[in-house]
C-alpha cells in the first residue's frame, strides 16, 4: 500500500464521515472507512421502508443511519461525501462547508490517492463503450485494470491493492467533474452536446465542468478531444500537454481518423499506421466507429495494433446499447435503454439499420430540443410509440417535420412499457426492427436507464 493512502485510511480513526446515498456503491466504503475507525452515517433523503434491503446492509456494514427529508440538517461531520446526483452548490453543501467539514467525493479521492495512471472518458454520449473498449484493449494487453467511476464501480475501496504499475480507466459525468481539482493522465472526451439541463443551472455550467476533465492536467498529460465536435475541440485552449484528435471526418495532425474509403488509421505527426477497417468492428454504428477512434488514439503507445484488432474484431459491446433481445417471428427487438437523449438516440439507434423501424421513446424531460431528431424521424422510422413526459415535445417535433406526412410515421401513445411492447408487436410485421431508445432519461417511471432496459427485455423475451 502506497504512503500517501496508508497516512489517509489510518488518518480516518475517530473521525466522522458522512455518506450521502445508500446504494450498493456505497456499501464498500462503508466497509473501508469503518475497518479504519471512523464513525460512519449513511445519509439518505429516503425513508427505511423505500431503500429496503440496502437500510440493513449499510447497517450491518457498521453505518448509523440518517434518513428522511431533513437527513442533511444538523449535520456535524468531518468529511462528507456527497453524490454525484446532488447539486454541488445545494444549500445543505453550502452550509457544511462553513461549518468547516470537508465536502467531497468518492472519485475526487481516488483521484488524489490513485498510485497508478488514470485514464478517464466523459461526453455527452458514447462515453462508457468507449470506457469499455479502452479497458480491453489493456486487459487484453496484459495490464492489470481498474474500471470504474460512473460505469456504476466504485474504485476507492480498491485503493488499498491498487499498484503503481497497474492502470485506471474511469468514466466521469458532468456531475463527478463539477467539483473536480485533478485532471487524468490521459483524458477523452467523446463529444458535447446540450444535456442534464433539468440538473445544470445552464449549458455553461455543464460545459465548464466537462472542462475540468483536462483544465488540471499537468504538461505531460494527453488530452484526446474530438475534431468533429465544435464544444470538445475547443476544450485544446485550455490543455497543458500532448493534444491529440480523433475523427471520422479529416484526419488530425496527431490521432486516429477513418478515411473516406472505410480505414481507420492512426496519424502519430506525420507516420501513418493503418489499424483496421471499420468494418471489422464488430458492434454497428457510426458512433461506435467514433467509439474505437477515441480509444484508438487514447491507448497509443500502450497497446500494439494487433491488440486493437482483436478486441475490435471479438467485443460484442455494453448493456443496453443497441443490444439484440431476441428475433420473433422475423422481427428483431433491440434494447437501446442507453438512448437517454435525443444526440444519442440520432448517432445510435436512428443511424444503424438500413430501413424504416419501429421505435419506442419517450420519458423523463432533462430540457432538451427535440427538433433536429423530429427532423430525422420521418425517413427512419414507420411507427412511432410514445409515453412518458418528453412524448408531447417527440411527437410535436415530429410532425413539425418538413418530411412528415400524416401516417408517415404512424405515431402511437401508450401510458407504460407494457403497453408499448404489445402495440410493437401488433404493428410489426416479418422483417422488421423494433427499437427501444427512450431520447429521454428514465427517472419518471424507472430508477436508471438500466432498469428501463431490464424492463424492456423481460417484456420482450415474454411474448409469444
Amino acid at each position: 500500500m502506497e504512503n500517501n493512502v496508508k497516512c489517509f485510511l489510518e488518518g480516518l480513526n475517530g473521525k466522522t464521515i458522512a455518506l450521502c446515498g445508500i446504494g450498493g456503491s456505497n456499501l464498500p466504503l462503508i466497509q473501508l472507512f469503518n475497518r479504519y475507525g471512523a464513525v460512519v452515517l449513511a445519509c439518505d433523503k429516503r425513508e427505511r421502508d423505500v431503500l429496503g434491503e440496502n437500510a440493513c446492509l449499510a447497517e450491518q456494514a457498521g453505518a448509523a443511519l440518517r434518513l428522511g427529508e431533513g437527513y442533511l440538517n444538523n449535520l456535524h461531520a468531518d468529511i462528507l461525501f456527497r453524490t454525484p446526483g446532488m447539486r454541488f452548490y445545494m444549500e445543505e453543501l453550502t452550509a457544511a462547508r462553513q461549518q468547516g467539514t470537508a465536502v467531497t467525493s468518492e472519485m475526487e479521492v481516488f483521484f488524489d490517492l490513485c498510485p497508478c495512471p488514470i485514464i478517464a472518458v466523459t461526453g455527452s454520449d458514447g462515453k462508457t463503450t468507449t470506457t469499455t473498449i479502452i479497458s480491453e484493449m489493456l486487459k487484453t494487453q496484459g495490464y492489470a485494470v481498474h474500471l470504474g467511476g460512473n460505469i456504476g464501480r466504485p474504485l476507492l475501496p480498491d485503493i488499498e491493492s491498487i499498484q503503481p504499475t497497474d492502470v485506471a480507466v474511469v468514466e466521469l459525468s458532468s456531475f463527478q467533474l463539477i467539483s473536480m481539482r485533478k485532471s487524468p493522465a490521459i483524458a477523452v472526451v467523446t463529444n458535447l452536446a446540450p444535456n442534464h439541463l433539468d440538473i445544470h443551472k445552464d449549458m455553461q455550467e455543464y460545459i465548464n465542468a466537462k472542462r475540468n476533465i483536462v483544465l488540471h492536467q499537468n504538461a505531460f498529460g494527453k488530452a484526446v478531444l474530438n475534431l468533429d465536435n465544435e464544444i470538445a475541440r475547443s476544450f485544446a485552449s485550455d490543455t497543458r500537454g500532448q493534444t491529440a484528435y480523433f475523427s471520422r471526418q479529416q484526419k488530425p495532425s496527431n490521432g486516429a481518423y477513418c478515411s473516406q474509403d472505410g480505414k481507420i488509421v492512426m496519424n502519430d505527426y506525420g507516420h501513418e499506421t493503418f489499424i483496421m477497417d471499420a468494418c471489422d468492428i464488430k458492434i454497428p454504428g457510426l458512433h461506435n466507429i467514433e467509439n474505437y477512434l477515441a480509444a484508438i488514439t487514447a491507448v497509443w503507445g500502450m497497446v500494439s495494433v494487433e491488440t486493437i484488432r482483436q478486441v475490435a474484431m471479438t467485443f460484442g459491446g455494453v448493456e443496453h446499447r443497441a443490444e439484440l433481445v431476441r428475433e420473433l417471428h422475423g422481427v428483431k427487438y433491440y434494447n437501446d435503454a442507453i438512448g437517454t437523449s435525443p444526440t444519442r438516440t440520432i448517432k445510435g439507434t436512428l443511424s444503424l439499420y438500413d430501413r424504416k423501424i419501429i421505435l419506442i421513446a419517450g420519458g423523463y424531460d432533462k430540457h432538451l430540443s427535440y427538433d433536429e431528431m423530429g427532423a430525422i424521424i420521418p425517413d427512419k422510422v414507420k411507427v412511432l410509440i410514445l409515453f412518458g413526459a418528453t412524448a408531447d415535445k417527440i411527437e410535436t417535433a415530429t410532425r413539425a417535420a418538413a418530411a412528415y406526412r400524416e401516417g408517415c410515421p404512424l405515431i402511437l401513445r401508450v401510458n407504460s412499457m407494457e403497453e408499448a411492447v404489445q402495440a410493437a408487436q401488433a404493428h410489426a410485421v416479418a422483417g422488421d426492427i423494433v427499437s427501444m431508445s427512450p431520447a429521454s432519461a428514465s427517472f419518471d417511471l424507472y430508477k436508471n436507464f438500466a432498469e428501463k432496459g431490464q424492463h424492456f427485455k423481460r417484456l420482450v423475451n415474454e411474448l409469444t
